[in-house]
């Protein structure tokens, strides 16, 4: 059975999804306000294995990534050049979406917008609004951890540590790994001068950040959900802040399981604009790699543990990958030109292949051990076969067998 690490219980557990047979995953999408770096694509591509061997394991999968298209970070970005905020965004969503199709991630068919779930913002905010969570000052409006009993609770925030007095914070992002203790904004009014916002119930403005996750995974996929993922900074306010707002207005619990990817390092550091470090996709393919390549790169290490960007383990791991695709060739061609062998240790070395794959898989999307165990038995059966001791019809149950592992990894074909 399936066994993720959920940070909510900080413990290792069978998964068993609210519904038999179906499954409800949130995944938190890119701020589109610039192009997703190397670090954002390693956590969705192991949200894209998620999905992917959930699928494998029989399980329907609906699924919601959304586009951070309407933070302050993009409001401001757009100015600094000149452009509108859907110029900026729509060219970094079609970058985004090409980049995602090259390095094999599934994307969902219903990928909403912040921009597109303003009327679901408008419609929580003034639900929280009825319900005490939130209330309006100076035209902007706020919400009230305290009134939400076990805010934190997914970080685990000491509230002792919460301060007395009244304090607000009105940016929709702040730097670092911080905790904001005080009341969050959810509705930014409209000032003289703004070029983006709405005219609603609530009067001129737009969603802060807070509310915009939570609006789009209403509107796509309800109130409860079976796994909501992301990178490891969403630990710090970002996850307690959607907990907070959804399960305000639902009393529902949001999500049963949460997961958390760690970050890519470069040079041991964190990617960052100020420290110039920031590594994008096309910067590896114009080094000489593929796009299968650094996806199995991103692979190599299990995803709750930090990777450090290193072009000599990326050529190591890339020769790694067209060796297995070298021997599974190898292998196919049996298919072809083998004699009519039946082979009692190809047929187990097959039944193997799963084996091995799935104890890997098994364990918390352990990658890197259903991979190597996958390279073991295919080394195995490329003994076999150069001894003449793989017949056609075994050859076809090795490139079936493959071929479903690979719905999961996409690197092999």
């Amino acid at each position: 059975m399936l066994q993720l690490y959920n940070t909510m219980t900080r413990k290792k557990g069978s998964f068993r999804p609210r519904n038999k047979g179906v499954v409800r995953v949130f995944s938190c999408g890119p701020s589109i306000y610039a192009p997703p770096h190397i670090g954002n694509y390693r956590t969705f591509i192991w949200e894209d294995v998620l999905q992917r061997y959930l699928k494998y394991l029989g399980f329907e999968v609906q699924r919601c990534i959304n586009l951070t298209d309407l933070e302050d970070k993009a409001v401001e970005e757009a100015a600094a050049r000149g452009v509108s905020v859907g110029e900026l965004t729509d060219a970094n969503a079609v970058r985004f979406l090409d980049e995602a199709r090259r390095l094999r991630i599934n994307m969902p068919e219903n990928i909403p917008r912040s921009s597109t779930s303003v009327e679901q913002a408008v419609f929580l905010i003034r639900e929280l609004m009825e319900k005490g969570y939130a209330y309006r000052y100076r035209g902007d409006i706020f919400f009230d951890p305290l009134k939400f009993k076990g805010f934190g609770k997914l970080f685990r925030l000491d509230m002792n540590k919460w301060p007395k007095t009244k304090q607000r914070f009105k940016q929709d992002t702040y730097p670092g790994r911080r905790w904001n203790l005080g009341d969050f904004i959810l509705w930014h009014h409209f000032k003289e001068g703004d070029g983006v916002y709405w005219d609603t119930p609530l009067g001129k403005g737009r969603p802060a950040w807070n509310v915009q996750d939570p609006a789009m995974i209403s509107q796509t996929l309800g109130y409860s959900l079976d796994i909501c993922c992301g990178g490891v900074d969403n630990l710090y306010r970002h996850h307690d802040y959607n907990i907070a707002v959804m399960e305000s207005v639902s009393g529902e619990e949001l999500a049963r399981y949460w997961l958390h990817g760690e970050h890519v390092l470069v040079r041991g550091k964190k990617m960052s604009k100020s420290l110039g470090n920031i590594v994008y996709p096309e910067d590896l393919v114009d080094s000489g790699f593929s796009w299968e390549q650094i996806r199995f790169y991103l692979m190599s290490k299990h995803y709750r543990k930090k990777l450090n960007l290193n072009l000599d383990e990326l050529r190591r791991t890339s020769l790694k990958l067209e060796g297995m695709r070298g021997i599974v060739s190898e292998l196919l061609k049996g298919a072809r030109n083998g004699e009519g062998v039946r082979n009692k240790a190809a047929r187990d070395l097959t039944g193997e292949l799963k084996t091995s794959f799935d104890k890997g898989m098994n364990n918390d999307l352990d990658t890197p051990t259903a991979i190597d165990g996958v390279f073991k038995q295919i080394e195995r059966l490329h003994s076999l076969h150069k001894a003449g001791k793989i017949g056609p019809e075994q050859s076809l149950a090795v490139g079936a067998r493959l071929r479903e592992i690979d719905s999961v990894l996409q690197v092999l074909f």
